[in-house]
């Protein structure tokens, strides 16, 4: 079995439904367990959709009008009759008469799960009518979680229960040469429809490969592979043939936006390679990661650049040393607000974060704990991190601009700038 994600640039139109179908025919005898995002940016579009509901706004029905026309208009261009995105959109547009719920992110992720049902469901038609035999099956029935909406974590062992069961024969032959599934979403043990979080369809597809004993995971992106830096703000990138677990978890942490933080370690724990390879050029190599140390350390600095970063620096009134008990409080307050950090550090009377600029979260933050903490704080920040560094690649990322905050180890600096 192998595991393929398609992302949401890679079935954004007709013509990119069309090159899957291409990519798919060149695996004629494999087994295929395959996982699509929803088709470019309708999950901005529903997020919209989600935001009118719950805040009982007339334009939800309208702006599911507007998801509707985009997913029509591609059934049309493929030929496929549109019935199969009017019978979800129908849907969506009933839930959205409907009062939302208490919880804003029950809400949200009740609506942004149609993405990848409409995209599976149009793309499923459209391999139908190319004589492409195949089992659609639906990631919620799969997939189960606790019940946080919006970063849902997985039960893993009924999950896998769940997987080995509906996809695969008793001699554990899939039900299908090809199975067609959802990334990014799921279920609770108690039945509500969840999120992974935002780009969670590479872990969708992670938690496959892991559950099916794949033998590979293979995401197609709209680049030839992964690079030491991302090719729009940095000249002279250099593409990796390969990488370690270790290394692409470590930059995944840190921002790279090429692959989900939360892919690698399902793929480690049963050492199942992952290529990044290229929709366009699909016969290219890629990037492979897997577990081979020594083939795979790179040999130059990586880098990943975080833009809109706030640094938020947080000091007792009283003077008092920033302890055990002061940052239980902190980081208790960050949970609560479901608030990530990207970086931080502290002195004897300062504890800093920095993280991405979220005004309404960090304004709650600061009136949780203004009554005993000075708080300062700079917006509009850069934070850089380099992952093999010297001083000349530092020097050279900063150039002539102030370094606010700066932490090394031995293999990892970041630095946050203005």
């Amino acid at each position: 079995m192998k595991v393929f994600k398609f992302g949401g640039a890679s079935v954004k139109d007709a013509n990119a439904v069309i090159n899957v179908a291409g990519i798919l025919a060149k695996y004629p005898n494999d087994n295929l367990c395959v996982v699509f995002s929803a088709m470019g940016k309708t999950t901005n579009a529903l997020e919209k959709v989600a935001d009118a509901w719950m805040n009982n706004e007339s334009a939800a029905t309208g702006l599911v009008d507007l998801v509707e026309e985009f997913h029509i208009d591609i059934a049309k261009e493929i030929n496929i009759d549109t019935s199969v995105v009017t019978a979800l959109t129908g849907k969506l547009r009933d839930v959205v008469h409907t009062t939302p719920p208490a919880d804003y992110d029950e809400g949200y992720d009740f609506v942004v799960s149609f993405g990848e049902l409409i995209s599976t469901a149009l793309i499923s038609s459209f391999l139908i009518s190319r004589n492409f035999t195949h089992t659609l099956a639906d990631a919620r029935d799969l997939i189960i979680t606790d019940e946080l909406h919006r970063n849902a974590n997985i039960n893993w062992e009924e999950t896998k229960n769940r997987v080995v069961v509906e996809l695969l024969k008793s001699n554990d032959k899939p039900v299908d040469r090809v199975i067609i599934t959802q990334g990014f979403i799921g279920r609770s043990l108690k039945g509500k429809p969840v999120t992974l979080g935002r780009e969670g369809s590479d872990f969708s597809a992670a938690i496959f490969a892991w559950s099916l004993h794949a033998s590979q995971v293979i995401i197609w992106k709209d680049v030839p592979g992964v690079f030491n830096a991302n090719p729009k703000h940095f000249e002279h990138t250099v593409k990796l043939s390969s990488m370690t677990y270790r290394d692409a978890i470590e930059l995944a942490y840190y921002g790279a936006s090429v692959i989900h933080p939360k892919t690698i370690q399902p793929l480690q724990s049963s050492e199942i390679p992952l290529y990044v390879k290229s929709f366009y050029h699909p016969d290219e190599p890629g990037t492979v990661i897997h577990s081979h140390e020594e083939e795979s350390e790179i040999k130059i600095p990586c880098f990943i650049h975080k833009p809109n970063q706030v640094l938020i620096s947080i000091s007792p009134k009283d003077f008092s040393f920033i302890a055990e008990g002061n940052l239980q409080s902190i980081f208790g307050n960050l949970s609560s607000l479901d608030l990530h950090f990207n970086m931080m550090q502290h002195s004897a009377i300062s504890f800093s974060i920095v993280m991405d600029d979220q005004p309404a979260k960090i304004q709650r933050l600061f009136d949780a704990l203004g009554s005993e903490y000075r708080i300062r704080y700079n917006n509009d920040l850069l934070l850089i991190t380099i992952r093999y560094y010297d001083q000349e690649t530092i020097d050279k990322a900063v150039g002539d601009r102030t370094v606010l905050l700066e932490q090394k180890s031995r293999t990892t600096v970041q630095l946050v700038i203005n």
